[in-house]
């Protein structure tokens, strides 16, 4: 995430996953409420996330117990993730010795169910993936 703050004008470049946490939430309180101001949410923007609140236009985030008004100018390119992309982990996985299962544990509901279908036809590996809290038990 990139906020950008025409007050000074400074920059502020952060990796901090989505806005979860981290010493951008502190940015964010001080900057979101000024109008002058700018958030550019780079990259993916997870549901769930403060980041993906402010891309879909939320008017105020919680954080630290509190309320933070919204009223920066909110910018979003998604395009910018440096996550690989579905064939490319197809093709990382083609190096690697066949495994018993493939656990999928990261990604949307929907993404992570494709690619498990993908890895089956292609691969013809058995994938899963897990309900969220799930256990299971790797030998």
């Amino acid at each position: 995430m990139d906020i950008n703050s025409t007050h000074g004008p400074a920059v502020i470049v952060s990796s901090a996953g989505m806005a979860t946490g981290g010493r951008v939430l502190h940015h964010l309180r001080r900057l979101l409420p000024d109008p002058r101001n700018a958030v550019v949410v780079v990259g993916f923007a997870a549901a769930g996330t403060r980041a993906r609140d402010l891309v879909d236009g939320a008017r105020t985030l919680k954080m630290f117990g509190a309320y933070v008004p919204v009223r920066a100018e909110v910018a979003d390119v998604p395009h910018f993730s440096a996550h690989a992309d579905a064939g490319q982990i197809v093709d990382w996985l083609r190096g690697a010795p066949r495994p018993h299962t493939t656990y999928l544990v990261h990604g949307e509901p929907g993404a992570s169910q494709a690619l498990r279908d993908r890895v089956d036809r292609e691969l013809g590996w058995t994938a899963v993936v897990p309900r969220s809290g799930e256990a299971v038990l790797v030998r």
